[in-house]
């Protein structure tokens, strides 16, 4: 099961495209979350960056495999 998810995870261009996600939605997110240190030049929360955009990367990872797994299941028989 875990070979199979890692599998999804880094196949038909899912990291590439999860990175696209990150970038765009993390800085949109950290620009929301930190503007205010940002602008008054105040050092920025190293923490908060990472995971803002390190959630993004995960959740849009997350949706490939799940939607991999959902493709791969045999069709109901009718």
């Amino acid at each position: 099961m875990i070979g199979k998810i890692w599998r999804y995870a880094i196949s038909n261009g899912v990291p590439r495209r999860s990175l696209l996600v990150a970038l765009v939605v993390g800085t949109i997110l950290n620009l929301i979350n930190q503007c205010d240190a940002m602008l008054a030049g105040l050092p920025l929360d190293v923490a908060k960056l990472l995971l803002t955009y390190l959630v993004p990367y995960l959740v849009s990872t997350y949706g490939a495999i799940s939607y991999r797994f959902h493709a791969d299941e045999p069709a109901p028989a009718r």
